[in-house]
């Protein structure tokens, strides 16, 4: 069988507009978002800003993010701080989280630039997605949007018109679906190592959102609000993968079982402070040493299933 060779996409040969669609639904697909909508036209290139608050540990109302789009050859300097500058000064303020995807280039001296601009204005939440980048997390994640793209198929323009198509288009492959599932795991419950004294926001729900997405493909937020849907894991047709996501939800299943062990003997206790919610909580060695290695195992499994999969714990490195 002959050799498929993939060629890069030169995103700046394409419509900005298209462009700009295409990050919206790429984003919308892959993270849990309270709201995502365009604002204004604030980008020197007449483009709009992209304006969410997204479920982030540490954020109790949401993590404001704002998302520049540029299609150009080559990123600048001056369009980053031209842009920043504007949105600073606009009606929806500074943001928790920057984050400026480009269809071109972006040299690694413009990245500490940006990077150190943004930490003066006390964003220290900020991204720079040059576009061989955002191909890479597009094929890993959601590589039917971009074959969709690619062929020239036009995007609807409206939030809520892109909502429903990033949910109904089928994924391409099972490295897709795995993709997709490979974000139910980026959050502090699983790669957050236990300590004598631990804060960890919601572990237990955490836990149970993620079995129930792995089953049905639901993703919710804290409160119990239907996101968004995603392939779930019987979606995926090779054997050795039903096999590994199934022995994966076993191991979910047995870590919120010792979890709730470790608070029935003492050996997991709140912190006492009365405050509700509060995410700390403290650990004997024996319990903080078992729900690590149970959650060793478990970012293990799915790494071998999926590659491109990164996160360990204390150390998570996934786009």
């Amino acid at each position: 069988m002959p050799n498929s060779t993939v060629h890069p996409v030169h995103f700046e040969d394409f419509d900005g507009h298209q462009f700009e669609r295409l990050v919206f639904a790429y984003l919308f697909r892959t993270d849990n978002w309270l709201s995502l909508e365009w604002y204004g036209q604030t980008g020197s290139d007449s483009g709009r800003d992209i304006w969410g608050i997204r479920e982030r540990d540490g954020h109790p109302q949401g993590q404001k993010v704002c998302v520049q789009c540029s299609n150009q050859k080559s990123l600048t300097y001056k369009k980053v701080q031209e842009d920043l500058g504007k949105i600073l000064n606009g009606p929806n303020g500074k943001p928790d989280a920057f984050i400026v995807v480009a269809g071109g280039s972006a040299s690694a001296n413009l990245r500490d630039k940006a990077k150190k601009l943004c930490e003066q204005k006390q964003i220290y939440t900020n991204e720079v997605w040059a576009g061989p980048e955002f191909e890479e997390r597009l094929r890993a994640k959601a590589e039917s949007l971009l074959k969709r793209f690619i062929k020239g198929k036009k995007f609807p323009d409206t939030p809520a018109d892109l909502r429903v198509l990033a949910e109904a288009i089928t994924p391409q492959s099972e490295d897709e679906i795995l993709g997709l599932m490979a974000e139910l795991f980026d959050r502090p419950a699983f790669y957050t190592p236990f300590h004598q004294e631990s804060s960890i926001p919601a572990f237990k729900k955490a836990i149970t959102d993620t079995i129930e997405a792995m089953n049905t493909g639901v993703c919710r937020l804290r409160d119990g609000t239907e996101i968004r849907r995603i392939p779930s894991r019987h979606a995926v047709q090779s054997a050795e993968a039903k096999k590994m996501l199934s022995q994966i939800e076993r191991m979910l299943g047995e870590l919120r079982a010792r979890y709730d062990e470790g608070i029935k003997t003492g050996d997991i206790r709140p912190c006492g402070c009365n405050v509700p919610d509060c995410p700390v909580f403290f650990v004997s060695p024996r319990a903080a040493s078992e729900m690590d290695r149970l959650r060793e195992e478990i970012l293990e499994t799915f790494h071998r299933l999926h590659p491109a999969f990164d996160i360990r714990l204390g150390w998570r490195h996934w786009g």
